[in-house]
């Protein structure tokens, strides 16, 4: 009996799925941690995987589906079903704000039933961006004039890119390392899923896309690095910090969440991290400048407030610390039912 799912994807999805699964593989070798799958497992995702478009419905399993820009990452979606008269909007990751690498997530939604939404961060609004920007480079620059190196650790899908789009924006020059420069070149083939290709592919040269041996004489000298990971817990930064970790005037300039467990987290926090079971104390200064690729609280409220104008009458609060809470201002601010489910609940429509 053939037990494939159906996979449906954009077909950039597809490709960076790809790229972190052998990624994930290659570090759970190397750390001699369970292979949870193989090289031919991963072949099989991707010759399955069926490539979808944005407002373009297809039919999968019973249900009439439609993938809309998420705004997340590049090629993200949020996905709308419809079966037997009932429809459910599921937002996932979502982010409404337009950005330097995207314009943000579709706003122009279908009527729907039931809306499924993120709620990370509900109750919390982000630093308008404009601002976010100008303290960033502020920093950096301070971190230049008096001699420092600004190292700046990156997520590789969408963060390192759009974070090299700010720095050009506002006339820094950087390298760029790590995983993120594979991801543009996977960009570059599906470059509809980008605001402005061109000027990415401006950014991204040979002369500051970084070579492993080209590392230690870049880093002798005042300069702007881009590299991955970033939450500090593998990739290429480990190196950047431990060559500038001790120098009171370089910086690091985190620029994304920081999970409870992870080196970037325990930087802020307790001024160390972790290198293969070394721990680094840290004399280089940290700012966390966080570049969000989620909605804030004002723009998840806009959203459940434009659905539910439109006919939604069921708002579902997932992937978030305080979904009963989201659930509660929608229960009594837009007077529709909302349900907060419990792992594991089953919720019936």
């Amino acid at each position: 009996m053939d037990v494939r799912p159906e996979i449906y994807s954009t077909s950039l999805t597809a490709r960076l799925c790809g790229l972190l699964a052998r990624d994930t593989l290659k570090i759970a070798e190397k750390k001699g941690h369970i292979i949870p799958y193989y090289t031919e497992e991963i072949q099989e995702f991707e010759r399955y995987a069926q490539p979808a478009v944005y407002r373009k419905e297809f039919q999968t399993s019973g249900y009439t589906a439609c993938f809309y820009d998420a705004g997340h990452i590049p090629g993200s979606s949020s996905v709308y079903l419809e079966k037997d008269k009932q429809t459910l909007f599921y937002t996932g990751d979502i982010n409404t704000v337009r950005t330097e690498l995207q314009n943000g997530a579709d706003t122009d939604y279908p009527e729907s039933d039931t809306l499924l939404i993120e709620s990370t961060y509900f109750g919390k609004n982000h630093t308008p961006r404009e601002v976010l920007e100008k303290r960033f480079i502020e920093s950096i620059k301070e971190t230049l004039d008096i001699g420092g190196k600004a190292i700046i650790p990156a997520f590789s899908i969408g963060r390192t890119q759009e974070i090299m789009l700010v720095l050009k924006k506002h006339g820094l020059q950087a390298y760029v390392d790590g995983m993120g420069v594979d991801v543009f070149n996977i960009i570059k083939r599906s470059p509809e899923y980008v605001r402005d290709i061109l000027k990415l592919e401006k950014i991204f040269t040979n002369s500051n896309i970084m070579k492993p041996e080209q590392r230690k004489e870049i880093i002798r000298e005042p300069a702007v690095i881009v590299t991955s990971a970033g939450m500090l817990n593998g990739g290429p930064v480990l190196y950047y910090i431990s060559e500038m970790g001790n120098d009171p005037k370089s910086k690091i300039h985190l620029t994304g969440y920081q999970v409870e467990g992870t080196n970037g987290r325990t930087a802020i926090e307790r001024g160390y991290i972790e290198d293969r079971n070394e721990i680094k104390h840290l004399n280089c200064r940290i700012e966390l400048f966080d570049f969000s690729a989620h909605c804030g609280d004002a723009q998840l409220k806009d959203l459940v407030k434009k659905f539910c104008d439109n006919g939604t009458r069921t708002v579902i609060p997932v992937h978030g610390d305080n979904t009963s809470g989201f659930a509660d201002w929608v229960k009594e601010e837009i007077g529709v039912e909302s349900i907060a489910p419990a792992n594991t609940e089953t919720v019936y429509l």
